[in-house]
């Protein structure tokens, strides 16, 4: 192609990104592989100064590889190979320098040769951020009205990204995304948003450092001029080679002219300015890759655009690609009828040419313009000359040297009668015991009525849709000779020819399964009763030689009696079935699945064992051991003669064996398995569902009634099985339907019509109330009641499950008023599960079925993650998407709140996940909610719930709280933890700081909790902070400000000291005065109290802790405690010391001796010294205590202590005279007494200390002495 491509080319290329971006979506060509490009970033574990370490990423976008590549200003190569295949890699490297700075891009090997490189990171010297890379990406055309997203990619994590527009000093827009790229959205774009963007990221603690600007970008908004059109010279399809001209035309001259390919926006860009309004884009030689859809549009010297032209579809090929011919109603038309030939093909633009076998002019002609999904070529009142083999080519106008391709063909037949059909047995024509032979009348083309005739009998006569005559073989009635014939709907008076006869022989009877089960049984029964009968005999006879007690005999017979009752019932119990499984079919050739053909067998029980499959209900295939899944495969290979029948499967457990599954019919080598089509009960006026069960994945399907020979209704691939929904149900939809699938790609291999459904309304009683009285959702062992009633009277109830009948509950005449049934499953298993309904009737008519229920049990798979789009906390009247991710696909999901007693929301999806929208929610949205999901195909098995997420609906988030752990006060050198916490999970917090500018540290959205941690605490972290929370998402709803916290540094100044007056206790409802006193004027205190976090009054801290004072608010003292030193037992010449102790100081102590009436001894450190002398010692003692600031309140007495020990001799010196029974005081110019000072436990127990110590110990030393030489 001769077109100019630099200059302003390449400027109008980078203008026009975001028109270029929103065509590919406009066109819906999403679809268009694009070679995956790898993503680049950086990391480093220095977050205010990343250029210290850096580590860069590559990431391969969908594929793993074996080598990765990083390329340095297109010069300098490193390459990885990792260890094992990975998605990533990491390039170290290292501090930034002068010489490492540079322009980095990375590549993934990918056979045959390295992906396309990556986005270009531009790396500049130390101590700058690294440039933002700019690009635009459009949900629509770039028209008023429509949404503009702008990408900036700032490399790092954890920045704020700011969006600029020439012209304003400040941001128009910025974000702080989670991950290294932000997204700026221009909703409902207008002329004024045109302009030259720019963005520039900073650190979200150093709002200082930026970034530098990334590369303007300008946004042109088009559709302000009316759109050109484009058309091809000579035509639209050219072979390689050949030269082609586009032109695109405008009303309006002097504009320049744009033309691109969707397929290569961004290399397929031309443009050229004219003085004319038109302009022509000249391809010299076409290639192949010149294929695609081109537009073209025009703008003026500001860059405002027109709108874009339409579509021209240009191909370039050396072959046209195949037509197909259809004939309708039929290839075999009546002498005198009318026949459609329906032509059609995928190149669109070009006419259509109808030839005759043996002729070389065409017959008819279709031109272009008059081509659409409704034209054909007509044959009027055809003849016998009209018989023969058609075609339909494509007709071009211009010459080209495009090979014109064969093309299929359809044979058209003109008959009086039409021809006859075949006739085939299925599975042979020989009957055997207990099975039917199926006879098939088949015919090519479609028919309205099959009739079967049996030659010996003359009246009998047979009618089908679909060709298939089921024949029983009952005391030898269906052995004889059949033919069979048809007609067609356009002529339905006439029968076509008859088929050849076919013979049907076989011994006469008729045996089913359950007969032969039945059977089985009760011969085992009959021989279990005649071995108990003979042996009981024999015990009779031994019993009669030995002469052994009646008793034994008695027991002996109830003992075997027992044991083969018990083995009857095992019997029993091996034939009774488990639920059945599900059978159906995979291959890896979705448009010739005969070609290789695997059964696939699964069952709802997670008990089974193994798998048979089975085939014309004897033939044993093979069987498998169950898998992890509970299911087995049947691989069948490329499908012959020899596997054409009907198959099913069975799931054995240890005891039982399952019902048999649907069959599974294969008709032949190459043609689709036979669908089974279902439905529930017409009920006129209401929806109807009919579903059509097609065997295998990917296929298509079509649903046809009686009468009409195209389809009622089609639907594409959509799994094994279609839903096809009549929307109200009157007389004129009933009737017999039937399905049939096919291939998803043209040309169509169809499957043989499924059996007939015949729909017809019957009048019936309205449907039930149907319910479970606790959630539908439940976990395996739990007891579920499903309660069916309805105001009429005297009813019977059936409940189904899965639309069989499970269970049922007959009328009850003894109370009147409404009916009503409880079915109870009283624990429930994991083949539980399923859709449940019930009816009810009484003699004759019944109701219409009630809604299903869903009961899914739960704690199966995985429990999904849930989670809120964009956030949590929802604005009143606004909208939230909330998100259900699972871990496998094609699953039903389902969404709960707290306090619903049903699932709030169903979604079924191919993918695993499913998005639930709660639309203009309210004050009531606001709760817990939660999801699971589950397979719909297997009793409904679920996943365990996931974790319940919160959900706030209120235009104002509620305030978080704000508290220090260990505490606000906090030594210097010490360290501490703010914690911001609230209600509201899933939302990051910022801390604040008064008389400071920016936030110190930001918590992220992964923890409930905000922990900001304060290390090596100083002075200069005192201050008043607060926090609040800061979503990642734009809202309007307003953040409130925690509570104000003062965080306060000890130990900068003197201990005070700390009094309380009148003392540390009072009683209730007394006044207490604590005096805090220090050694610095203008000082401000601050009261603590031991175990709060807080101080009680936040004041400024000044100075370092106060010793601690103990304060009791009580209106009587506790008691004290009463020990005794060195024992409770005396010894010869040793006192004991009791000691009385108590919790408060400021007190005096007193001792009481039982029989004493008079208080015994009076102390203020609380010992007593006791002796013996005499035996006046021993007895029981207490002690209480009172304060000396309130003398008339006295303690409760202590728990008595007991002294026991023998009487001593009157002491006969002075210095051992014992102490007279009163306080002990000080005398002038005598030695003070001692002080007792008293130790922690496990330390001595008393010290004593005194001014004379050796008076003291002088004083002992005769007790000492006199008590060695009494030893």
């Amino acid at each position: 192609m001769t077109l100019d491509r630099r200059g302003e080319g390449a400027t109008m290329l980078k203008t026009f990104t975001v028109l270029l971006f929103c065509i590919r979506m406009s066109l819906g060509m999403t679809s268009i592989v694009m070679d995956p490009q790898p993503e680049l970033w950086i990391e480093s574990n220095y977050p205010q100064a990343p250029w210290e370490n850096i580590t860069l990423w590559c990431r391969s976008p969908s594929r793993i590889s074996s080598k990765f590549l990083l390329l340095k200003d297109k010069t300098q190569m490193t390459w990885i190979r990792p260890s094992h295949k990975t998605f990533q890699v990491s390039f170290l490297i290292g501090a930034l320098t002068e010489s490492n700075a540079g322009l980095y891009r990375c590549c993934y090997w990918k056979e045959p040769g390295w992906s396309k490189p990556s986005k270009v990171l531009e790396l500049e010297a130390p101590g700058q951020l690294p440039k933002p890379i700019f690009w635009i990406q459009a949900e629509t055309p770039p028209l008023p009205g429509c949404n503009v997203n702008i990408l900036c990619h700032g490399w790092l994590q954890d920045l704020v990204f700011m969006l600029f527009k020439e012209g304003y000093a400040e941001p128009v827009d910025y974000q702080v995304p989670t991950g290294t790229m932000a997204i700026f959205s221009i909703d409902n774009l207008t002329p004024e948003d045109e302009g030259v963007y720019i963005c520039r990221t900073h650190i979200q603690m150093l709002p200082t450092l930026w970034s530098e600007p990334s590369n303007p970008l300008k946004l042109v908004v088009a559709g302000l001029y009316p759109k050109p059109t484009l058309t091809a010279h000579p035509g639209p399809i050219m072979a390689p080679g050949e030269s082609l001209n586009l032109r695109c035309q405008g009303p309006i001259y002097g504009m320049t002219f744009a033309l691109m390919r969707v397929e290569d926006l961004e290399k397929s860009f031309y443009h050229k300015k004219t003085i004319k309004n038109e302009a022509y884009f000249f391809f010299r030689s076409l290639k192949i890759q010149d294929t695609g859809h081109y537009l073209c549009f025009y703008y003026d010297i500001s860059y405002r655009g027109s709108l874009l032209s339409d579509v021209l579809k240009i191909w370039v090929t050396d072959t046209f690609p195949k037509t197909w011919l259809l004939a309708w109603p039929s290839p075999v038309v009546q002498m005198g009828q009318n026949v459609s030939l329906w032509c059609r093909g995928p190149v669109d633009g070009v006419g259509l040419a109808l030839y005759k076998k043996g002729e070389d002019k065409p017959v008819q002609f279709l031109d272009a313009t008059s081509i659409d999904d409704n034209t054909s070529f007509f044959l009027n009142n055809v003849t016998y000359s009209d018989t023969g083999i058609y075609s339909c080519q494509y007709l071009l106008t211009w010459k080209t040297s495009i090979r014109m391709p064969s093309h299929n063909t359809v044979e058209l037949m003109v008959v009086d009668k039409p021809p006859k059909p075949s006739l085939s047995a299925w599975p042979s024509t020989v009957f055997k015991l207990g099975k039917a032979i199926t006879l098939r009348c088949r015919v090519s083309h479609p028919v309205l009525e099959f009739s079967l005739e049996w030659e010996e009998r003359e009246a009998f006569q047979k009618f089908s849709v679909d060709g298939d005559f089921i024949i029983s073989n009952v005391d030898g009635k269906g052995t004889g000779t059949y033919s069979c014939s048809y007609r067609v709907e356009t002529h339905p008076n006439i029968w076509s020819h008859r088929s050849e006869p076919l013979k049907l022989m076989g011994p006469a009877g008729y045996l089913t399964w359950n007969y032969v089960l039945n059977e089985a049984v009760r011969l085992s029964l009959i021989v279990q009763l005649v071995a108990l009968l003979l042996v009981v005999l024999w015990i009779r006879w031994k019993c009669r030689r030995l002469r052994i007690r009646e008793a034994w005999l008695l027991g002996t017979a109830q003992g075997v009696t027992m044991l083969f009752i018990v083995t009857a019932l095992l019997s029993c119990e091996i034939v009774m079935p488990t639920p059945k499984p599900e059978l159906w079919a995979e291959t890896n050739f979705p448009l010739a699945p005969w070609k290789n053909l695997t059964l696939w067998c699964r069952s709802p029980s997670g008990s089974t064992k193994e798998f048979v499959l089975l085939k014309d209900g004897t033939g044993w295939i093979a069987t498998r051991p169950a898998s992890e899944q509970v299911r087995a495969a049947f691989p069948l290979g490329a499908l012959t003669q020899s596997h054409t029948g009907s198959y099913h499967c069975h799931s054995w457990e240890e005891m039982a064996v399952s019902e048999p599954s649907e069959a599974l019919e294969l008709l032949g080598t190459d043609i689709l398995p036979k669908p089974v089509i279902s439905a529930s009960l017409p009920i006129r006026g209401q929806e109807l569902q009919l579903r059509c069960k097609g065997w295998l994945a990917g296929m298509g399907f079509a649903l046809y009634k009686e009468g009409q020979q195209e389809p009622v209704q089609q639907l594409g691939a959509v799994g094994r099985e279609a839903v096809f929904t009549i929307q109200r149900m009157e007389d004129k939809d009933e009737g017999n339907y039937s399905c049939r699938t096919h291939t998803e790609q043209r040309p169509f291999k169809w499957s043989e019509p499924s059996e007939p459904l015949e729909l017809v309304i019957k009048e019936m009683y309205p449907k039930p109330f149907f319910k479970t009285w606790a959630s539908p959702v439940v976990t395996p062992g739990a007891r579920v009641t499903f309660n069916c009633s309805t105001p009429h009277q005297h009813m019977s109830f059936i409940l189904y499950k899965d639309g069989s009948e499970i269970a049922s509950s007959d009328r009850s005449w003894a109370s009147p008023g409404a009916s009503a049934a409880h079915f109870l499953i009283i624990s429930v298993g994991i083949g539980d599960g399923g859709n449940y309904s019930c009816r009810y009737y009484d003699f004759s008519i019944w109701s219409e079925p009630s809604d299903p229920v869903e009961l899914v049990v739960t704690e199966f798979y995985p429990k999904p993650t849930l989670l809120a789009q964009p956030g949590p906390v929802v604005f009143p009247g606004k909208s939230v998407t909330l998100r259900c991710q699972g871990t496998f696909q094609g699953m039903r999901f389902a969404l709960l709140q707290e306090g619903a007693q049903v699932p709030l929301q169903f979604q079924s999806v191919s993918g695993n996940s499913a998005d639930f929208l709660l639309h203009t929610v309210g004050a009531e949205d606001s709760g817990n909610y939660s999801c699971i999901y589950y397979e719909t195909t297997m009793s409904n098995r679920g996943s365990y719930l996931s974790i319940p997420l919160m959900i706030w609906v209120t235009d104002t988030f509620p305030k978080p709280w704000l508290f220090a752990e260990p505490s606000s006060v906090v030594p210097m050198g010490q360290n501490v933890t703010l914690w911001c916490r609230g209600p509201v999970h899933g939302v990051g917090y910022i801390l604040h700081k008064e008389e400071e500018a920016t936030s110190m540290q930001l918590w992220g959205s992964t923890s409930n909790d905000g922990a900001f941690p304060i290390t090596n605490i100083s002075g200069a972290s005192m201050g008043r902070y607060s926090c609040c929370y800061h979503p990642d998402w734009t809202s309007s709803i307003k953040i409130q400000p925690s509570n104000t916290l003062e965080l306060i540094v000890t130990g900068l100044l003197p201990k005070p000291s700390l009094l309380a007056q009148p003392g540390p206790m009072v009683s209730p409802g007394e006044n207490m005065t604590l005096q805090c006193q220090g050694e610095l004027p203008d000082s401000t205190f601050v009261l603590l109290k031991e175990g709060t976090q807080e101080p009680l009054e936040q004041q400024r801290p000044t100075s370092n802790h106060s010793d601690s004072l103990e304060i009791w608010v009580t209106d009587k003292p506790p008691k004290p405690s009463l020990s005794a030193w060195p024992g409770t037992m005396f010894k010869l010449g040793k006192d004991i010391i009791l000691q009385c102790r108590g919790p408060l100081p400021g007190v005096e102590f007193v001792l009481e001796h039982d029989g004493e009436e008079a208080p015994q001894q009076f102390s203020e450190d609380g010992d007593f010294v006791i002796n013996n002398v005499e035996g006046k010692g021993i007895g029981n003692y207490s002690c209480s205590y009172r304060l000396q600031a309130y003398p008339d309140i006295w303690s409760e007495p202590s728990d008595s202590l007991e002294l026991v020990g023998a009487a001593e001799a009157q002491r006969q010196t002075e210095e051992t005279r014992p102490l007279p029974l009163k306080s002990v005081t000080k005398k002038e110019n005598q030695a003070p007494p001692p002080i007792l000072l008293h130790q922690p436990l496990g330390e001595s127990l008393w010290n004593c200390q005194s001014q004379y110590n050796n008076l003291l110990l002088y004083k002992s030393f005769p007790l000492l002495y006199l008590a060695f030489r009494d030893l």
